[in-house]
């Protein structure tokens, strides 16, 4: 049934295409804001395909075209999962970056090809780059005026109706006019006269607003229009504006419908204005020269001071850490006594595990889906357990657990990797855990001069896996927002030249980043150990100014996993320091039997 429900829709979808004249189209997971995490109203590539990770794209032939006529493309963390989703008789499997648009279409495409794209969910730089490569084949990129998969997709959701609301000065530790004053003073130094704020978390923090129109992030469907006198057009769906939220924004922003953002991309001409080609889309870029603006590619204003977090944030994150340190800890016992039964499944204890943070009254979202990954889906870093894949966590087996929550005071991002017993874990187990271990304290221990890059750090946290002849494939570390994205940037840990931005952004103080190595044997099992880290000035002597990492998330580390053999007098008592810290931070939250456990489990290695 759910191979002739694709299979019809990729039919309904060639024949839109060939009723507009064109030879194909590009899908990619993406929404007017290039966001990483869509909307349900923006996700025509699950719709079309089935495939539900968070990164990937398809390309459908019309008429005629060599093989299936149909191609979707993931990189190396989705290489099963798209095999699981999408139907290989429908579509051919590509991967990223070794495999591309462009190449693709020139070898299936016929000469000549007029191959469509929504200008608004693509960057300007992709369109440029793809039109110049079809000119191998003769061949057009062509702008369509409306998206043919809406056309074809007759149950498609609406976008989210619910109402912004503000995040409270005291909260967000500036005030919006102190933020807007900020980016005017960036913009009459460059001399731009305004810019372009799509990218949905920019909006939020510099109008100190949120919302819940997009699962796991709290923000409002809409854009920004920052001008060189501190005042700012705030496009946004009337009935998402409260008095409140008008109160909160004042006289300085214009409060506009979302619908007229395009006509006023218009209103520029012989004006400067500065838009970021890494998140506004195509689309922005021609809607402004059309209307006789210097259209001028530059970063976000926003970017920089938004990952930078000032005191307010800072101090928020630490305790929305704790209250969150505390509910895993609770799962983590719970889970301790249940999961041997083997009556205990993935979803069951991702379940379980909400509920738990659920009860601490205060949370308003998950910051992502639940990675409950047991046995061999532990090994596939970024799996999402679902109906389909969903199975019992076996006893005497390894589990991991990547999860996280969003309060008004912080987000939150943990792994957690724990034995299920009964028995004990092989000494394979316990030696790569340990590895994983001594990668993730040699990182939090180090010190390094201001505006180290995060490439530089990461073979830090990947040094003991090599010395094992192991290693991973995702990066160590990414940046997180307050209250906003977990993923945020510029700021990452990851191989230098690798395919993240942000590896060469240097490191200040005030980000927030994630610490998680990991080590994942496939078809077997996988290891991660992931804290977050807030970067701080170090405490020490030493000619310049030199950072440091403020560990911030507090659970237990799983002892049975640990050689304790393997490690250094230091690194003991990291761990050491690491859990009496933990035991102080997270004993007044806790009581009876998740007390006793949280005592025993920080007890002295």
């Amino acid at each position: 049934m759910l191979r002739q429900t694709h299979e019809a829709r990729l039919a309904a979808l060639r024949q839109e295409l060939e009723k507009r004249g064109l030879d194909g189209f590009v899908v990619p997971i993406s929404d007017e804001h290039m966001s990483e995490y869509v909307g349900s109203y923006a996700q025509r590539l699950a719709w079309l395909t089935g495939f539900g990770g968070s990164a990937g794209s398809a390309i459908v032939l019309a008429g005629e075209y060599e093989g299936l006529g149909a191609a979707m493309f993931v990189d190396g963390r989705y290489t099963v999962q798209v095999r699981d989703q999408v139907d290989g008789k429908l579509f051919e499997y590509r991967s990223v970056p070794d495999e591309s648009h462009a190449g693709w279409l020139v070898e299936h495409a016929r000469k000549g090809a007029r191959i469509g794209y929504d200008a608004w969910l693509h960057s300007r730089g992709w369109a440029s780059d793809l039109a110049a490569a079809l000119g191998k084949i003769a061949g057009e990129l062509v702008p369509v005026d409306s998206n043919p998969i809406d056309a074809v997709w007759h149950d498609r959701p609406e976008p989210s109706p619910a109402p912004a609301f503000a995040q409270d000065d005291s909260a967000a530790g500036r005030s919006s006019a102190d933020k807007r004053a900020e980016v005017a003073d960036w913009l009459k130094r460059e001399g731009y006269d305004a810019a372009v704020i799509s990218a949905l978390d920019s909006v939020a923090w510099l109008l100190n607003i949120r919302g819940k129109d997009v699962d796991h992030t709290p923000v409002a469907l809409s854009y920004v229009i920052a001008h060189a006198d501190g005042t700012a057009d705030l496009f946004i769906a009337p009935d998402k504006v409260t008095p409140d939220l008008e109160r909160h924004l004042g006289n300085a922003v214009r409060i506009r419908p979302r619908d007229g953002f395009e006509a006023a991309l218009g209103e520029f001409s012989g004006k400067r204005v500065a838009a970021d080609p890494g998140n506004a889309v195509a689309a922005i870029f021609q809607l402004l020269e059309d209307g006789g603006a210097t259209a001028v590619a530059a970063p976000d204003p926003t970017i920089l001071p938004k990952a930078i977090k000032n005191p307010a944030e800072q101090q928020g994150h630490r305790d929305a850490q704790a209250r969150d340190g505390a509910a895993v800890s609770r799962f983590l016992r719970w889970l301790e006594v249940e999961g041997p039964s083997g009556d205990v499944d993935e979803l069951s204890a991702a379940a379980k595990l909400q509920a738990f943070r659920e009860e601490t009254g205060v949370l308003q979202d998950l910051s992502f889906d639940t990675i409950s990954a047991a046995g061999p889906h532990a090994a596939l870093p970024h799996y999402k357990v679902d109906e389909d894949s969903n199975i019992a966590i076996p006893p005497s087996s390894i589990y991991l657990v990547d999860s996280g929550g969003q309060y008004r005071d912080g987000t939150t991002d943990i792994t957690r990797t724990v034995w299920i017993g009964p028995g004990e874990p092989s000494a394979e187990m316990r030696e790569r855990n340990t590895r994983v271990l001594k990668g993730h304290i040699q990182l939090a221990m180090q010190r390094f001069p201001d505006k180290t890059s995060g490439g530089a750090l990461d073979a830090l946290a990947r040094m003991h896996l090599w010395q094992g002849g192991v290693d991973y494939g995702h990066g160590t570390g990414h940046g997180v927002g307050a209250f906003l994205s977990v993923h945020e940037g510029p700021q990452r840990i990851s191989k230098p030249g690798g395919a993240f931005a942000g590896t060469e952004t240097p490191l200040r103080a005030g980000m927030i980043l994630s610490n998680e190595p990991g080590y994942y044997k496939q078809g077997h099992y996988g290891i991660r150990i992931e804290n977050l880290v807030l970067v701080v000035p170090a405490k020490i002597e030493s000619e310049g100014d030199y950072l440091a990492f403020e560990t911030l998330t507090f659970v237990p580390l799983d002892r049975k996993l640990i050689d304790k053999d393997l490690l250094t007098p230091a690194e003991i008592a990291w761990v050491d320091a690491y859990h009496a810290r933990t035991r102080d931070l997270l004993a007044p939250q806790l009581g009876g039997e998740d007390l006793a456990w949280l005592e025993a489990n920080c007890a002295p290695l």
